[in-house]
C-alpha cells in the first residue's frame, strides 16, 4: 500500500492492525510514473496494490496520470471514487455548497485559476484544498482577481478528525487568522462561510476536543471508548486492572461440577470478568449453554446482561434501579424451600470482591458459594508522558468505572489534577473517589457505561455555557477553558 501523506495516521493505525504481517506500506512520493511503477511491481509479482488517496482519486492531476500509466499496461485496475477533500471538510465545517460550485484538491496553487474563483465567490463560495503554506498566495491571488477583502472565509485545519479546527476572517485577512495551521488545509470562500454559526455540527459535539482518559484494559474499553468518539471526544485508554486466573482452579473446577449436576438455583454475575471466567471453564470441559438447564441467572449492570446473552442465555434478573449489590438484593426474593427446593446460590467473583452480596444472600435464607472466578492485579504503570499529563491536567476528563480502577490509577499512575473532571458510575466508586482525595463532579443516576459518558457529556454542556457567559479575562486559568485539544489553537 502506497498511501497520500493527508491520509490521516488513525486510518492507517487501523488497517496496519488488520493487515497481513508481511504487508508492506509506503507514502506515495516522486513523480506519477513512479509510484505507478511501484503498484505494478507489486501487482505483477502476485500482491493486491492499493494506492490510498485522500479524497477523490480522480480530483487529483497528478492520481489521473498514474491511473493513465497503469491502464497501459496488461494489469487489471479499479477506481474506488472518494468524497473530495475540499467539499468534505467544508461539509464538517458547517459551511454548506449548495448549486454550482467550486471544489478542488489542489497540489499546486500555481495551477488556480483565480478569475473563476473570483467568479464563484460572486455567485456563492468555493472550497480548496491547499497546503497551509499556501495561503499567502492564494490571499494574494483572489485579491488581484478582484474579490472583495471582506467576503467571508473559512479556513478548517485537521478537517474531519479529532481536532479539527475552524477559523472565519475574511479574505484580506485569512492567512493572520490561521497562523499556526501546518499540513494541508482547506479554505472556503463566499458568503456560505456565514451559515457556520447555525451549521457547525462536527466542532460542536458536547465533548469535542475533550482528552478522556479511561482506565481499562482495551478488551473492556471498546464500547466506551467509542461512545466518547461519537461525542467528539479523544479517549485514551490505560489498563489499570490486569485479570488473572485464580491461584488454584479447584473452586471453579467444582462450580462448574455444581452447575452441571443440578446444585445451583442461581447463578449471579457481578462483572463481565466473572462472566467471561465461567465460559472459559465451561469451555475448557466442552461445555455450553445447554448445561445451564435449570439454573436461573441474575446479572448486576448491563455490560454483564450482554455477556450473559452472547453465550445464548437470557439473565432472569437485572436490577431495575441501582446496578450495585445492594440494587440486586433489594430484589431478590428470599428463599422459599417449597417454590426453590434447590437452595444454592453461586457467586463467580473477583478476589478483591466485597462481602456485601454473599451476606445479603445468607440473610435472605441462600446458601451461597463465594467462588474466586478470577484475580485483579494492578496493570503496570503507563509510559512516562501519559503519568505526567494525567498529574498536570492533559487530560479534561477520567472515566472511573469502579472502586479498584480509582485505587490502582492512583498507585501506578498519581492522582489526577485537580482541573481534570472526575466521572464515577456509581456510589461506590464515588466514595472510593473521595477517600483519595478527588472531587467528584459528576454521577450517572443509573450505573452503565451509556449513561456515565452520557453524564459527562451533559455536564460539558453545562461547562460550555459557563464558559460562553464569563468575560475573556477569567477564561484562562479557568476550570471551564475548554478542551485540553484545542485550548491552545
Amino acid at each position: 500500500m502506497v498511501y497520500d501523506r493527508g491520509v490521516p495516521e488513525s486510518l492507517l493505525s487501523a488497517i496496519r492492525a488488520e493487515a497481513k504481517d508481511d504487508a508492506q506500506f509506503s507514502p506515495a512520493e516522486g513523480a506519477p510514473g513512479d509510484v505507478a511503477k511501484v503498484l505494478l511491481s507489486a501487482a505483477k509479482s502476485g500482491l493486491s496494490a492499493v494506492h490510498l488517496v485522500a479524497g477523490d482519486p480522480f480530483g487529483h492531476e497528478s492520481v489521473v496520470k498514474e491511473v493513465q500509466a497503469v491502464a497501459r499496461t496488461a494489469v487489471h485496475f479499479e477506481v474506488i471514487p472518494g468524497i473530495g477533500q475540499a467539499e468534505g471538510v467544508a461539509a464538517y465545517a458547517g459551511v454548506p455548497l449548495p448549486g454550482v460550485r467550486i471544489a478542488a484538491d489542489v497540489d499546486d496553487v500555481t495551477s488556480l485559476d483565480f478569475d473563476a474563483l473570483a467568479g464563484a465567490a460572486q455567485k456563492g463560495s468555493f472550497a480548496v484544498a491547499v497546503d497551509a503554506g499556501d495561503l499567502a498566495a492564494v490571499r494574494d491571488g483572489l485579491l488581484a482577481s478582484g474579490v472583495e477583502p471582506g467576503v467571508p472565509v473559512a479556513v478548517t485545519g485537521d478537517g474531519t478528525g479529532e481536532t479539527q479546527y475552524t477559523t472565519t476572517s475574511t479574505v484580506d485577512s485569512f492567512v493572520a487568522a490561521a497562523l499556526g495551521f501546518t499540513g494541508r488545509v482547506v479554505l472556503t470562500v463566499g458568503a456560505e462561510v456565514g451559515e457556520r454559526d447555525a451549521l457547525s455540527w462536527w466542532e460542536n459535539r458536547p465533548l469535542y476536543g475533550w482528552k478522556v482518559l479511561v482506565p481499562r484494559t482495551k478488551e473492556q474499553a471498546g464500547a466506551m471508548s467509542a461512545r466518547l468518539r461519537a461525542y467528539g471526544a479523544i479517549p485514551c485508554e490505560v489498563p489499570t486492572i490486569a485479570v488473572e486466573p485464580p491461584r488454584t482452579p479447584a473452586q471453579m473446577e467444582r462450580a462448574v461440577k455444581g452447575l452441571v449436576d443440578g446444585r445451583y438455583a442461581w447463578v449471579v454475575f457481578t462483572s463481565v470478568n466473572a462472566v467471561r471466567a465461567v465460559w472459559e471453564k465451561f469451555a475448557e470441559h466442552g461445555l455450553d449453554a445447554r448445561h445451564f438447564g435449570g439454573v436461573k441467572i441474575a446479572c448486576i449492570g448491563e455490560a454483564t446482561a450482554e455477556a450473559v446473552r452472547a453465550f445464548g442465555i437470557q439473565p432472569e434478573m437485572i436490577p431495575a434501579g441501582e446496578q450495585s449489590s445492594e440494587g440486586l438484593l433489594a430484589e431478590f426474593s428470599p428463599h422459599d424451600e417449597i417454590l426453590d427446593p434447590v437452595g444454592r446460590v453461586l457467586l463467580p467473583r473477583a478476589d478483591i470482591a466485597t462481602e456485601t452480596l454473599a451476606a445479603g444472600l445468607i440473610e435472605r435464607g441462600w446458601e451461597v458459594d463465594d467462588v474466586t472466578a478470577y484475580r485483579t492485579v494492578r496493570a503496570a504503570p503507563p509510559p512516562a508522558e501519559i503519568r505526567d499529563a494525567i498529574k498536570s491536567g492533559g487530560f479534561d476528563a477520567v472515566l472511573f468505572t469502579s472502586s479498584s480502577t480509582v485505587r490502582n490509577l492512583v498507585g501506578i499512575a498519581g492522582k489526577p489534577h485537580a482541573r481534570t473532571v472526575v466521572a464515577v458510575i456509581g456510589p461506590k466508586t464515588a466514595e472510593t473517589a473521595i477517600e483519595f482525595g478527588l472531587r467528584v463532579d459528576t454521577q450517572p443516576q443509573n450505573a452503565s457505561v451509556p449513561d456515565l459518558v452520557e453524564a459527562l457529556a451533559e455536564y460539558a454542556l453545562e461547562l460550555r455555557e459557563k464558559l460562553a457567559a464569563m468575560p475573556a479575562k477569567q477564561r484562562r486559568g479557568s476550570k471551564v477553558q475548554g478542551p485540553t485539544a484545542l485550548r491552545f489553537r
